[in-house]
């Protein structure tokens, strides 16, 4: 993605907003981050740098006190932005994720030992009681060459059942990137494709439901 282009997609995004109220970082802190604001000495700089870290930490241990005591319709508040700012909610959360999976590298409990126990947790929450356990499967796994031939195989021959995520995945990333693929030229016969699918997918829906119906009776 070029330079331009990122710098639009900042000048649109609500987190990148010289107005928006302090978070875990003040107006100040996002300035300098972006370097907006550069008149630091290196001593300010070590400091605001320092004063950033002793929050964030304060912000983490801050969430066993959220979890523990924030009321459930001011989390459902939290979780359920306008239309208009759901986008920029998403990408924060996102962003959020990778950066504890980037910050926990090397930390003595590993991510995914974290994050399986933390959906337990909520899971048992939610069913409020202790004997709710769940198992969360967690893997990092590098996608690596795919066999185009063999994909274009299944696509040609409908084999859609056989294509792997991640030759899907990797697939997809050839495509966008091909000298001759236009999103903009396949969007409105995308449209009309998934609507059509759509409908196909109800009907069989329906033509499921009708069946079991009549094996039932």
């Amino acid at each position: 993605m070029s330079n331009d282009t990122n710098s639009t997609e900042r000048e649109d995004s609500l987190a990148y907003s010289s107005e928006r109220d302090r978070g875990i970082l003040t107006p100040s802190d996002r300035e300098f981050l972006l370097g907006r604001k550069t008149d630091y000495t290196e001593h300010s700089k070590k400091q605001k740098r320092n004063r950033i870290r002793h929050r964030l930490r304060n912000a983490i241990l801050d969430f066993t006190i959220l979890f523990e005591s924030l009321e459930d319709r001011d989390r459902e508040t939290v979780f359920n932005p306008d239309d208009d700012a759901r986008d920029a909610y998403t990408q924060g959360i996102t962003d959020m994720l990778a950066f504890l999976h980037l910050g926990t590298m090397g930390y003595y409990t590993p991510f995914k030992d974290m994050l399986g126990q933390g959906v337990n947790k909520a899971e048992q929450e939610l069913a409020g009681s202790d004997y709710r356990m769940v198992t969360v499967d967690f893997n990092v796994d590098p996608v690596g060459q795919i066999d185009v031939d063999e994909v274009i195989d299944k696509l040609a021959f409908g084999d859609f059942e056989e294509i792997t995520d991640e030759e899907l995945r990797v697939f997809v990333r050839l495509l966008a990137e091909a000298d001759d693929f236009s999103a903009t030229a396949i969007r409105s016969e995308m449209k009309e494709q998934m609507t059509e699918l759509i409908e196909q997918v109800n009907a069989a829906v329906e033509h499921r439901d009708k069946r079991v119906q009549e094996l039932s009776d």
